[in-house]
């Protein structure tokens, strides 16, 4: 599409979500969520791709409540621009209401279409439910692609709006500023002290400081599971990481289901593919724990070396990170070698993240490893070497192993 047109239905969007009357940003970002959420890959039905939240069944799924509203609020733009799918547009506004808010650019392409019916309308139930736990978490995000990394990112976006009694049975906002788009839900998920609300709604929590935030049952999961809690932390500390993060997995979402030229990823991908993907499988296989024969094939096949595109990770930081001491010994032994002194985009070594999450075995290996000594100096973005981190987060045993290293 042509540059031009594409600043001006920015400007119109704008226009349409934040004036003298309204500020809509929440819940145009909302639209767009629940108009991709619906994604299954396994039957490749759902996603944004139609605009079927027009129609029924999708319009009274009880999840979609007050969707109505911002889908009205945009019908002007596309008024304006018949030739822009009201998919397009939906997805679009949620996009850009996030960075009109002061977040991230979502990275987006034009090309959706719009259906005529609702006879590709997913079946209620697809969305998340607000009052479950972690395991209805992964059932839903897994469904349509998403790790863990992504779920904890794209719950961020409670970062902005609040819940509504009359509409989903919570009620509250996350933050104290709920019409600006930063990593405040992170920080208040945990450093704030969260209790049960006793009252006649469903089952959520209030912070004991000030009574006047909330969290929904699917947030503190966020908190309490032990996979998705380092996330939490990250983000937390880190509003950068969180941009980044939050801009690919919600670029990610808006994308599925839909033709390939919507996928603002596709040509970077294709640009990569060839060379990148049996690196890739090689570093999800050292972080999950893969057996070292099947871990060693995979490394006969790739460059065990390549670093992650976008977060400039090695295997040695997946395998270090989720604390796997057989791959750590594989990847930093003689046959492959690998460094423990490679920073990450957030200048993390293999070594910090072992110091950090507390595995010994991982951390006794690395000293004994290539880079070891320059990893034991090196400081991350905030400043902190390995033994820092170890100390900040009370691993006593690793705070050990690194003062009786030599280095």
């Amino acid at each position: 599409m042509d540059p031009q047109k594409v600043e001006c239905i920015r400007a119109d969007v704008r226009a349409s979500l934040f004036n003298r009357k309204v500020i809509a940003f929440p819940i145009a970002t909302r639209l767009a969520w629940h108009a991709s959420g619906t994604f299954e890959r396994s039957s490749m039905t759902g996603g944004s791709d139609g605009a079927t939240m027009r129609f029924e069944p999708e319009a009274a799924d009880p999840a979609n409540a007050g969707l109505s509203i911002p889908r009205d609020l945009l019908q002007n733009v596309h008024q304006k621009y018949p030739d822009v799918s009201l998919a397009d547009i939906y997805t679009l506004a949620g996009a850009l209401a996030v960075e009109f808010a002061g977040g991230p650019r979502i990275p987006f392409q034009f090309g959706r279409k719009d259906d005529t019916n609702g006879r590709r309308c997913p079946a209620h139930g697809r969305l998340p439910d607000a009052s479950q736990g972690s395991d209805h978490l992964r059932d839903v995000f897994y469904r349509m692609g998403f790790d863990d990394r992504e779920i904890v990112a794209l719950s961020g976006g409670h970062t902005l709006g609040r819940c509504h009694f009359s509409r989903s049975g919570f009620d509250g906002k996350w933050t104290h500023a709920p019409l600006v788009f930063d990593n405040s839900y992170f920080k208040n998920l945990i450093t704030l002290t969260w209790e049960e609300r006793k009252w006649d709604g469903n089952r959520q929590f209030t912070d004991a400081e000030s009574g006047e935030l909330m969290m929904l049952p699917t947030d503190i999961a966020l908190k309490t599971d032990p996979a998705f809690r380092p996330w939490v932390e990250l983000y937390a500390r880190d509003e950068a990481a969180f941009f980044r993060d939050f801009a690919d997995a919600f670029g990610k979402l808006l994308a599925l289901g839909t033709p390939p030229q919507c996928c603002p990823f596709a040509a970077k991908a294709k640009a990569h593919a060839s060379r990148s993907a049996p690196s890739a499988i090689f570093r999800e296989a050292c972080m999950h724990g893969s057996s070292v024969p099947e871990i060693r094939d995979l490394a006969s096949k790739c460059d065990p070396h390549e670093l992650e595109p976008h977060s400039r990770r090695s295997a040695l930081h997946k395998a270090a990170f989720w604390g796997h001491d057989h791959a750590i010994k594989l990847l930093v032994g003689p046959e492959l070698g690998l460094r423990v002194d490679v920073q990450d985009s957030d200048g993390d070594t293999a070594l910090h993240d072992a110091c950090k999450f507390g595995h010994p075995g991982c951390v006794r290996a690395m000293l004994a490893a290539n880079g070891a000594a320059t990893a034991m100096r090196a400081r991350n973005k905030q400043g902190k070497t390995p033994a820092d981190l170890a100390s900040e987060y009370g691993k006593t045993e690793i705070v050990q192993i690194l003062r009786g290293a030599r280095m």
